[in-house]
């Protein structure tokens, strides 16, 4: 099952529980700032910022179902479906942008570096990137997956899913290489719960644009 048919069709029913850090990110993006979600879901960190008084948003997501859910739950809220690979924003326009257990679902290096790449070109010069995702664990249940799938996607740490998806789990250091054109503001770890209820090592980072 490609990514696409797998979120699609669980668009209506799956939950996302990771917390967002509003607070930390409160402190380095002002309230009349352009925001963009990338893969926004059904813009559920989108409506958060919205009640604390965020009024530009942009979400943009893949998964055309969970972007109708978002527009039936969030009618206030500019969500969009992300045609391609390339974001459809000019350069240097938006101030801050969202990458909320996105990486997750991307499982090379490459792909990874070339939505970095897009999100470098459209942030504005200082522009912040704040990032949540998972890391690595050390767990028998996780060790034995990263190990079997890593003959088949070639990188330690994807995995599938039993209902069809495949997800990441990142080594730190793949991590600060990916951000390291962004000056570290915050970097902390985390546990987290996925949204099939287990937990996962993870962290948020909160990184400015250098440029």
């Amino acid at each position: 099952m490609k990514q696409e048919e797998y979120w699609n069709s669980v668009s209506k029913k799956k939950e996302f529980t990771t917390p967002f850090q509003a607070g930390e990110f409160s402190k380095y993006v002002k309230k009349d700032s352009i925001i963009l979600d990338v893969g926004c879901g059904y813009g559920r960190t989108l409506d958060e910022l919205y009640h604390t008084g965020y009024r530009n948003l942009i979400g943009i997501d893949f998964s055309r179902g969970m972007i109708e859910r978002g527009k039936q739950q969030f009618p206030y809220l500019d969500l969009r479906v992300k045609k391609d690979t390339k974001i459809s924003l000019p350069d240097a326009s938006i101030d801050a942008i969202i990458l909320f257990a996105v990486l997750t679902c991307i499982r090379t290096n490459e792909e990874q570096k070339e939505l970095l790449t897009e999100i470098k070109r459209v942030l504005k010069p200082q522009g912040i990137l704040y990032v949540n995702d998972f890391l690595l664990n050390t767990d028998e249940r996780n060790l034995l997956r990263y190990e079997k799938f890593k003959e088949v996607y070639g990188v330690y740490g994807v995995f599938e899913l039993s209902e069809g998806a495949v997800c990441r789990h990142h080594d730190e250091t793949w991590v600060k290489q990916l951000l390291k054109d962004f000056s570290e503001q915050e970097y902390r770890h985390l546990i987290f719960t996925t949204m099939n209820g287990n937990k996962s090592n993870g962290f948020y980072f909160i990184g400015q644009l250098i440029k």
